[in-house]
């Protein structure tokens, strides 16, 4: 449990500079150079990535259950997989309806996606996991949505066709994650349990 606890604390510290030291990180990214920045960020978030499938591969292993989630519980976690894929994707499709009405839909798809977790998985790991990426997640879209009102940010109205390839991507992933990788990658197929 320490090594899941302990990559949860890099990565999400990591990703939360921004949200609670963001002075300090545009003092740190003038000192460094931004290369210098973004390569000691990407190598320390990528260990703490590599902490947290190692510690939650390790505490699946002994589980200690806190409390028991009914069998339609899966069911309702794979539906909310299905907006929460296509809000990720729609973070990196330039110029969609999706991320001009939403602002930050891979923050939302976090959001989506810890929650579909949580509700459908009632172990320690799996609340340490989903529940600090969700309080992550919401700490980071109410940060985002001040810097926002903050800059007066304007986002312009998005078009049906970078929409479509959004959705359709997004829909995509989710299939073949749901249908194959969720298995190979995480050991637990979702329609079969």
């Amino acid at each position: 449990m320490s090594l899941l606890i302990l990559g949860l604390v890099l990565f999400l510290g990591l990703h939360s500079v921004r949200i609670f030291a963001d002075g300090w990180r545009a003092q740190m990214r003038v000192r460094l150079g931004e290369g210098a920045w973004k390569g000691l960020y990407s190598v320390a978030s990528i260990a703490g990535f590599v902490l947290i499938c190692v510690g939650y591969g390790a505490a699946r292993a002994q589980p200690v259950l806190l409390w028991a989630s009914p069998g339609w519980t899966r069911h309702l976690a794979a539906l909310l997989m299905l907006p929460a894929f296509v809000m990720l994707v729609a973070a990196y499709v330039p110029g969609n309806v999706i991320k001009a009405r939403l602002k930050h839909p891979m923050l939302l798809g976090v959001k989506t996606w810890a929650l579909a977790h949580l509700l459908a998985n009632g172990m320690l790991a799996d609340l340490l996991l989903f529940g600090g990426f969700l309080l992550w997640a919401v700490l980071c879209h109410r940060a985002a949505r001040r810097r926002d009102a903050a800059a007066q940010t304007v986002y312009l109205p998005g078009r049906p066709g970078p929409t479509v390839v959004a959705v359709a991507v997004g829909l995509a992933a989710y299939a073949v994650f749901a249908l194959w990788g969720h298995q190979a990658l995480i050991g637990v197929a979702p329609f079969m349990r």
